[in-house]
């Protein structure tokens, strides 16, 4: 088992990274309504990669307006906003730490009342957040203009100086829509079996790869199982595969929780990440996260077979939490947290407001933005 400390070498391109901590993408709504992300956004990102995170991934970022997910989400959808994210990136890569974005298209998740146009998806299923009641089932244009805006959107990430980008494949988006055996129902090349349902995700990643360097770092972040949306761990085990066989550097397994067993198999004692790390030979760089907190929260998930240690909401109080990796038994305070702390941690009014939304999270009254 490596150390959190110990660096690590992509296969594919051999690109080193100082540790095996990763900020994983987080949620904040700091940014501007245009897309641009935020001075504060900038802000939280390199505090903590100053507290020595290895690889900084930013929050999911929409590859088109029509896929944006929220407000105050930062975008890649047009070339306006390459000279904001150049200070972003030069802030992070100061500290000696890769800075990956996200990239994301919401699909059904994606409001009308926010985008304007009616949510699209692998096909027609009903959808709170569409006027009609209902998503747009993804025409053969609109598959080939996904996969444009995802490729224009890693092109706009190389020109801003990113080390690369990771693809957001789960949670319920776009992508993971598309993986969904109970949301894609489509009869074409595009749904089917899990090869056919991974299609657009195959030609993202051909997309991309054959338009960016061999130096840029290209990986996804999956769920290995949401049941109400048809993502099952044996199809997931066999995605992974696929991946694998295209070439990406690494695969973020998105857990919730790192002591997770698997709900299809539930008389197995593996974890989730186990059931990748010990059924596929060869793999490449394994993220896990899932409510990792302390170092032998830590330790357990490098046990458990992970290249990298993922985490995002531990790292909201404590912006040096990689750094205090080596402290014997680490195990700092957990919520409620109060408006100073977090604000001592360096987050703004809005994001903290956001918090608020966590049951538990902040302590205190509200703050003004």
């Amino acid at each position: 088992m490596s150390s959190p400390y110990s660096s690590y070498i992509f296969k594919r391109n051999g690109i080193n990274i100082k540790n095996r901590v990763v900020l994983a993408a987080m949620t904040n709504k700091q940014s501007y309504k245009d897309g641009r992300i935020s001075q504060n956004e900038i802000d939280w990102l390199t505090y903590r990669a100053k507290g020595g995170f290895g690889i900084i991934t930013t929050a999911a970022a929409h590859v088109s307006k029509d896929g944006q997910g929220w407000e105050g989400e930062f975008g890649l959808f047009n070339d306006n906003l390459i000279d904001d994210l150049s200070i972003l990136t030069k802030s992070i890569q100061k500290y000696n730490s890769l800075i990956i974005a996200q990239l994301f298209h919401g699909g059904m998740r994606s409001p009308q009342n926010l985008t304007g146009v009616r949510p699209l998806s692998a096909s027609r299923i009903p959808c709170d957040v569409s006027t009609s009641g209902f998503t747009r089932s993804a025409s053969v244009e609109d598959i080939n203009k996904i996969i444009d805006d995802f490729t224009s959107a890693a092109i706009r990430c190389v020109e801003s100086g990113f080390d690369g980008i990771e693809l957001h494949g789960a949670h319920g988006y776009l992508l993971s829509q598309f993986l969904s055996k109970k949301i894609n129902n489509r009869k074409d090349r595009w749904g089917g079996d899990i090869y056919g349902r991974s299609k657009i995700v195959r030609d993202i990643i051909s997309s991309i790869k054959n338009n960016v360097p061999d130096s840029f770092i290209l990986g996804i972040r999956i769920s290995p199982e949401i049941d109400e949306l048809g993502i099952y761990l044996n199809e997931s085990i066999e995605l992974v595969k696929i991946l694998n066989n295209l070439g990406v550097d690494f695969i973020h397994i998105s857990c919730w929780d790192i002591y997770s067993r698997s709900i299809e198999y539930r008389n197995n004692s593996k974890t989730l990440t186990e059931w990748f790390t010990h059924s596929i030979d060869n793999l490449p760089a394994i993220i896990s996260t899932g409510n990792i907190w302390s170092s032998i929260d830590a330790k357990n998930v490098m046990k458990q077979g992970a290249d990298f240690i993922g985490v995002a909401r531990v790292a909201i109080p404590y912006p040096d939490w990689a750094n205090n990796l080596g402290i014997d038994n680490y195990n700092p305070k957990k919520a409620p947290f109060t408006v100073k702390k977090l604000k001592e941690a360096g987050l703004s009014n809005t994001f903290i407001n956001y918090m608020r939304k966590w049951n538990g999270f902040v302590c205190d009254g509200y703050e003004k933005n």
